[in-house]
């Protein structure tokens, strides 16, 4: 048995392995479980119904299968206001990394938004091209043009977001190559890589990523450790991660442990 502080963090890592190993495989026994990880299936159920009631995972008799996407998923006006401080000195950080004659990708959602408008502060930067699939960020951007040129994705529109999504989302994506990318995310784990609550937005992110040369995962503190149902990529796919000072500084720690260069924006 787990006991002491320890105890708590073998109990806690254990616990994010096993939801990684039901994310993967949809549907995993107790008994597997068990013998993966060298525990009696008693505490297989014990940390299986602590996932459960985190809204993690779905018992079922014999084992455990992955939740639903119907999560609620909240509206951009909703969800601009929280942590907007640390959002806006990541989109600040993440804006100092762009060069001039740069073409950059911004993912849609409200810190990647906070790039954009870092972005339009940097006077100094010229022939930049951003390529987006969020309608409010090329509306932000409109008013400096031509200093800064506004491609959108095309494709149809999510309301909730403003997003633009497949079918035909991708078809400015194809052509577009060398790009550095800003992504937008639900979740970053260090076992599970970087998430994503929406499915169809999913497929967006996904193609940004093939598109793109350099890719850098723009997350607030809340979403570090986080892990939902669609997995965009693992973190040896990403270059930089930069996040707030609200993250979690263990989490951070074990996610610079896995291979990936993460930036603290204060």
């Amino acid at each position: 048995m787990d006991s002491g502080v320890g105890g708590t963090k073998n109990t806690r890592r254990r616990r994010e392995q096993m939801l990684v190993v039901v994310r993967d495989h949809d549907f995993v026994r107790v008994s597997e479980l068990g013998s993966t990880f060298g525990v009696s299936e008693m505490t297989v159920r014990t940390d299986l119904d602590a996932l459960s009631q985190r809204g993690l995972l779905r018992r079922v008799p014999g084992g455990a299968v992955q939740i639903s996407p119907a999560r609620r998923e909240r509206p951009f006006e909703e969800t601009s206001a929280a942590f907007a401080l640390e959002k806006s000195q990541i989109g600040r950080a993440a804006a100092q990394l762009v060069n001039p004659g740069e073409t950059v990708i911004l993912d849609v959602g409200t810190t990647t938004t906070a790039v954009a408008r870092a972005l339009l502060q940097r006077e100094e930067l010229g022939e930049i091209v951003v390529v987006t699939n969020a309608l409010n960020i090329a509306l932000e951007l409109e008013a400096d043009a031509p200093r800064i040129t506004v491609i959108v994705t095309g494709g149809t529109l999510r309301p909730l977001q403003h997003s633009l999504i497949n079918p035909l989302g991708e078809s400015v994506l194809d052509r577009i190559a060398g790009a550095t990318l800003f992504l937008g995310c639900n979740g970053v784990h260090p076992l599970a890589g970087v998430t994503n609550i929406n499915l169809p937005e999913a497929d967006i992110k996904r193609r940004m990523l093939r598109s793109a040369r350099r890719r850098i995962v723009v997350a607030d503190g809340s979403k570090i450790g986080e892990i939902v149902v669609a997995r965009l990529c693992g973190l040896d796919e990403v270059t930089l991660l930069i996040t707030g000072s609200s993250a979690d500084t263990e989490t951070v720690e074990e996610i610079r442990a896995a291979g990936l260069e993460v930036m603290i924006a204060t």
